[in-house]
C-alpha cells in the first residue's frame, strides 16, 4: 500500500467490469461498451479505435495489433496475430542495390499492409457480442466532433511530428502547427472510413475507394503495394508461448512478435538472487542490464516472421539462459551485445479490459514509430505504419526482408496466470523496451511483493543500444555507481514505456492499475 502523505495513485478496484489504458476516453468507452453487455473483447476494440483519435501519433487503423485473449469460463489463453506483410514486391536485393543498408525508416519501403483493422473485424466475430458497427460508433463520434490534445499527447506530438511528410502535415497538423494540451483535433477523413466499414464490412477498408487512396499515397513515393496485397490481407489466430517465474506464469505472444524475450530475461534473471537486492539500487539495475542484453542480442539472432523462425525452443531452453546467465559479471558492464537488427522507438498503445463473464483481453496496438511512416493518404488521412523497418536488410537473416514476409514486431501483450488459471492482462509500452518492462513489471511483483500499481511506478532503466538509459527516479548514486560499473548512463528526456494492469482476485474483485507516465486510467463498475 502507498504511503497517502505523498501524491500517487491508487488502485481501482470494482466488481462488474474494468478497462484500463493510457487515455481516458479510451477507458471510458470501454465502460460504457461493457456497461451495454459488451464483452470484454468488445470493450477492448471500440476503446482501441478511439485511442486512435486520442494519441494519434502512437497508433491507428493504419497500423497492427496482436493480443492475448482469455475467454469466459476457459482457462486457456489463445493468441492473435493482426500484424501485416511486406507486399509481395518487397525485396531486400532491390534495397541493398539501391545503397541501402537498413530500410528506410520514412518512406513506403517501410510500411506493410496494414492489418488491425481486419483483425479487429474477425476477433470482434469470435469473441464479441455487439458487432463491429456499433463499436465503431464512439470514434466516429470523436474523429467527427474532435477530443482535446491530452498533456502527454502535446509532449509526444511535439517531436514525432518531424516525421509528417505531404498529407500527413495536413491531417495532423493545426493550420500548419503541432498542437498544444487542450486544443481539439479532429480527423473528419477517418470518420468516414469508419461510417463506411460500419455499413459495408471490412471489405471496405481493403477494396475500393480506400485502399486505393492508401495505394496511391504509396506508389507515388516508390511503394511496390499493389491492390492485391491488400485484398488478400490476412490475420490469424494462433497459441501463446509461456514461461515461469516463481510460481507465476507469463503468457507472451509467439514471434513474428518478441514476446519469447520477455521468457528468456526472465530465465536469465532466475539464476541471482534478485529478491535480496535494493529493488532501486545499483546491483538490480546493473544485472537487470546486462540480463537484457544477452536476451536482446537473442530475439535479434532468431525472431523473425512465424514461417522463419526456427530457434524459438532453443531460446526459451532453461539452459540456454544457463550459459547466458554464466556470461554476467556482476562487477563490470560488459560491451553492448550486437547492434539492434531493427528500428527502435516507443511509440504504440496498450488496453486491457475484464467482463463480468471472466473474460480477459490484453491487446497491444501501434503504428510503430510516432506517426509511423510519416505518410498519410491524401483523401481519408490514413496514417501508415513504417513496421518494415522491423526487418533487416542482412542476408539470409531470417528476418530479412521478402515478399509476404512479417516483420520482428516489437509490441507484445502480456498475460499472467496463477496454477493454471489467468489472473492478470496486462502490457508494458515502449518499443524495445517491453520485454525488460515485462519482466521487471512480473519480478517487482514476485521478488519485492509489490502491488501492481506501485509495480508500475517504480522507476525503470533499460539497456539500450550501448547506453543504460535510467530514468529520474533512481538516485545520483545509484547513476554514479552504474557509471563505475562501466556503463554508458543517459536519463532520457521523456519517460520509458507506460503500462496498466488488472488482476482477478480469488473472489472475482478486479484490481486496476495505470501508468502515470501517460494520460490514461484504469476504471471499473
Amino acid at each position: 500500500m502507498r504511503d497517502f502523505h505523498f501524491p500517487g495513485r491508487s488502485e481501482v478496484f470494482a466488481s462488474n467490469g474494468m478497462c484500463a489504458t493510457s487515455h481516458p476516453l479510451g477507458a471510458a468507452v470501454g465502460i460504457d461498451i461493457l456497461k451495454r453487455g459488451g464483452s470484454a473483447m468488445d470493450a477492448a476494440i471500440a476503446g482501441a479505435f478511439v485511442l486512435g483519435i486520442c494519441e494519434p501519433q502512437m497508433t491507428g487503423i493504419g497500423g497492427d495489433l496482436f493480443a492475448l485473449i482469455s475467454p469466459a469460463n476457459s482457462n486457456k489463453i489463445h493468441a492473435y496475430n493482426g500484424s501485416g506483410r511486406a507486399p509481395a514486391a518487397a525485396s531486400a536485393e532491390n534495397l541493398r542495390a539501391q545503397g541501402h543498408e537498413t530500410v528506410p525508416l520514412f518512406g513506403a519501403d517501410a510500411v506493410t499492409i496494414p492489418t488491425a483493422m481486419h483483425a479487429f473485424a474477425e476477433m470482434s466475430e469470435k469473441w464479441g457480442k455487439l458487432g463491429l458497427d456499433v463499436l465503431l460508433a464512439p470514434t466516429i463520434h470523436y474523429a467527427q466532433e474532435g477530443v482535446p490534445v491530452a498533456p502527454r499527447v502535446a509532449f509526444d506530438w511535439l517531436d514525432a511530428s518531424k516525421a509528417l511528410q505531404g498529407a500527413g502535415k495536413t491531417h495532423y497538423l493545426i493550420n500548419g502547427k503541432v498542437p498544444k494540451a487542450g486544443e481539439i483535433f479532429r480527423a473528419p477523413g477517418q470518420a468516414e472510413v469508419l461510417k463506411r466499414v460500419a455499413k459495408d464490412g471490412v471489405k471496405a477498408f481493403y477494396e475500393g475507394e480506400i485502399a486505393e487512396d492508401m495505394l496511391n499515397a504509396l506508389n507515388t513515393l516508390g511503394g511496390v503495394h499493389t491492390a492485391s496485397d491488400f485484398a488478400n490481407v490476412s490475420s490469424n489466430e494462433t497459441t501463446p508461448v509461456s514461461g515461469t517465474y516463481k510460481g507465476t506464469e507469463l503468457f507472451e505472444h509467439p514471434p513474428n512478435g518478441q514476446g519469447a524475450t520477455a521468457i528468456l530475461l526472465l530465465n536469465i534473471l532466475k539464476h541471482f538472487d534478485i529478491a535480496a537486492m535494493d529493488p532501486f539500487g545499483t546491483q538490480r539495475a546493473h544485472i537487470e542490464a546486462e540480463a537484457t542484453k544477452l536476451a536482446y542480442d537473442a530475439r535479434n539472432r532468431f525472431l523473425a516472421d512465424p514461417d522463419h523462425t526456427t530457434k524459438l525452443d532453443h531460446m526459451l531452453a532453461p539452459e540456454t539462459a544457463e550459459k547466458l546467465a554464466a556470461l554476467i559479471d556482476p562487477k563490470r558492464a560488459m560491451p553492448s551485445a550486437a547492434a539492434l537488427s531493427e528500428a527502435v522507438h516507443k511509440d504504440t498503445i496498450y488496453i486491457t479490459a475484464v467482463d463480468r463473464d471472466g473474460m480477459s483481453v490484453s491487446l497491444i496496438y501501434s503504428i510503430f514509430h510516432g506517426f509511423g511512416s510519416g505518410i498519410a493518404s491524401e483523401k481519408f488521412g490514413i496514417l501508415l505504419q513504417n513496421r518494415g523497418a522491423g526487418f533487416t536488410l542482412e542476408q539470409g537473416h531470417p528476418n530479412e526482408l521478402g515478399a509476404g514476409k512479417r516483420p520482428m514486431h516489437t509490441i507484445i501483450p502480456g498475460m499472467l496466470a496463477e496454477n493454471g488459471i489467468p489472473t492478470m492482462p496486462f502490457g508494458v509500452m515502449g518499443g524495445a523496451y517491453q520485454p525488460n518492462g515485462h519482466a521487471r513489471f512480473l519480478s517487482n511483483l514476485n521478488d519485492f511483493g509489490m502491488d501492481a500499481q506501485s509495480a508500475i511506478d517504480a522507476p525503470r532503466a533499460f539497456a539500450d543500444g550501448g547506453v543504460l538509459k535510467i530514468e529520474k527516479g533512481y538516485s545520483e548514486q545509484v547513476r554514479a555507481e552504474l557509471t563505475d560499473l562501466g556503463h554508458k548512463i543517459e536519463v532520457p528526456n521523456g519517460p520509458i514505456g507506460g503500462a496498466q494492469s488488472i488482476k482477478i482476485s480469488e473472489n472475482g474483485v478486479l484490481i486496476g492499475a495505470s501508468d502515470p507516465r501517460k494520460d490514461g486510467c484504469a476504471l471499473g463498475y
